[in-house]
């Protein structure tokens, strides 16, 4: 039977290091932020949580960012990856590359990415090339986005 991934601790400390964890009130607890691209919605808080319940003046503890980093991870990012990989054979470093993209790009977009295409045809050098085409947010090229990008990519190909 194959082993079914997980996000591993070099993915979870690749989404923490790009997704930060702005606007830290230095008492425990943590405020929502605008998105950079929009200046607005949708609203983010902690590791690049969104959702309803996220809003200007959301304010959650630390515990509650990380349970909902970890659920946001266990409960759609990591199941999207692993459905659209099937039984593609696939690295941790992969792994944990494509979650860190579908955690920030939403798992919809990755399900329809040409990098899942290339990924599952054995094509994993198209593929790591693949991650530099999501670099834009509101229609814009974000360097931050270039970044985290160069980042997921040189994961995704490590040995």
């Amino acid at each position: 039977m194959p082993t079914i991934l997980h996000l591993g601790p070099e993915g979870e400390t690749l989404i923490k290091k790009w997704e930060g964890y702005k606007k830290d009130l230095g008492d425990g607890r943590v405020q929502a932020y605008p998105d950079p691209a929009t200046g607005g919605a949708p609203w983010t808080i902690g590791w690049g949580s969104t959702g309803t319940d996220v809003k200007q003046g959301t304010i959650w503890t630390r515990e509650k960012a990380q349970q909902r980093f970890a659920s946001h991870i266990e409960e759609e990012a990591a199941p999207a990856v692993r459905k659209g990989i099937g039984s593609a054979p696939t690295t941790q470093r992969q792994f944990d590359a494509m979650v860190s993209l579908a955690y920030n790009i939403g798992v919809a977009n990755f399900l329809k990415s040409t990098l899942l295409k290339k990924h599952v045809a054995g094509d994993y050098a198209g593929a790591a090339a693949q991650f530099a085409v999501w670099n834009k947010a509101a229609g814009k090229v974000m360097q931050g986005l270039v970044n985290r990008r160069a980042d997921e990519a040189k994961l995704y190909g490590s040995k």
